[in-house]
């Protein structure tokens, strides 16, 4: 199984022929979370001798539907991208989701993407999934169709813990209650935000604590507050710091959130360059401050706060 950086299509467009006839994953695949690890190993188990792909979606389907909802993604593509060739796919087909894909019946479905565009010789999925217009298409249908075709098909029971099925949903639910450890465990890795730092106004560099400022953006905004993180940077290496999740009350409040990091033991030039912020362990919630020597203070004992935490981890 390849562990390289699979190649990304994400078009209509003809695929090369060493892009097709492998066996396909279907899903959202959002966090790349234990459960659709094992809907890509059982993919690979039953046909090893085949090139692993996964096909998702771009935009979410939910993101198409309902636009008007809060930013929800664990991964945008490039990082679920990652992630899925970190589990062994070679190929990642980002099947562009619009009004004539959502229109498409589940049949038509079949026919001209799985059949015709993707050459799939084998077929692997949760057992919850379901697609086409109105997900009129279930598993027993794409079993039907399958066989029809003499394509095989994996269907995946859900990945459990205590807690119930591995999904999605929970690892938003765990970010967003403040605990990025339990997110952790069910992705299997600590859940990291992509972004390019942009230019603030530079208050943490005269505070003392420079900092590296990416916006939240598409991705799902986790517990406002700060945090003890870890950082991937540009040059593949990692540092630890300690970030704060929210809009600066204390300085009157942004439009948006951002992600504010300070790194420890590190300096360079980080402006126009994409960095992954893990978050490891939740402080504290976010708070308004009386006054830029009360931020300075508690700035400090957060830092203090992180390093410990890092410790531990």
């Amino acid at each position: 199984m390849t562990t390289r950086a699979p190649r990304i299509w994400t078009d209509h467009a003809p695929l090369p022929e060493d892009a097709r006839g492998g066996t396909v994953a279907l899903g959202n695949f959002d966090g790349v979370h234990l459960g659709h690890r094992a809907v890509l190993g059982a993919a690979h188990a039953a046909r090893p001798d085949l090139p692993l792909a996964a096909l998702t979606f771009e935009p979410h389907p939910r993101e198409h539907f309902r636009p008007q909802d809060p930013p929800f993604r664990l991964t945008l593509l490039p990082a679920k991208a990652a992630a899925l060739g970190e589990a062994g796919c070679a190929h990642v087909h980002a099947l562009p989701f619009d009004a004539d894909l959502a229109a498409m019946e589940a049949d038509a479905f079949c026919e001209a993407v799985l059949h015709r565009h993707l050459g799939a010789r084998h077929l692997a999925c949760g057992a919850d999934f379901a697609f086409g217009h109105r997900r009129g298409g279930d598993i027993g249908f794409l079993s039907r169709w399958a066989e029809s075709r003499g394509i095989g098909l994996s269907v995946v029971p859900p990945v459990t813990d205590a807690a119930g099925p591995v999904s999605s949903t929970r690892v938003r639910r765990a970010l967003q209650d403040g605990y990025p450890e339990r997110a952790a465990a069910l992705l299997g890795r600590p859940w990291e935000v992509w972004g390019e730092v942009f230019h603030g106004d530079r208050l943490g560099r005269e505070l003392g604590w420079p900092t590296a400022n990416i916006w939240m953006g598409r991705h799902l905004e986790p517990a406002r507050g700060v945090y003890a993180v870890t950082v991937a940077l540009p040059d593949g290496s990692e540092a630890k710091g300690v970030s704060n999740v929210g809009r600066r009350p204390t300085l009157g409040g942004d439009p948006e959130t951002r992600l504010e990091t300070h790194l420890f033991d590190w300096s360079g030039d980080l402006y126009g360059q994409g960095i992954g912020v893990r978050l490891v362990r939740f402080l504290r919630p976010d708070a308004t401050f009386d006054g830029l020597e009360a931020l300075k203070a508690a700035i400090a004992g957060d830092a203090e706060a992180a390093r410990a935490a890092l410790l531990e981890a």
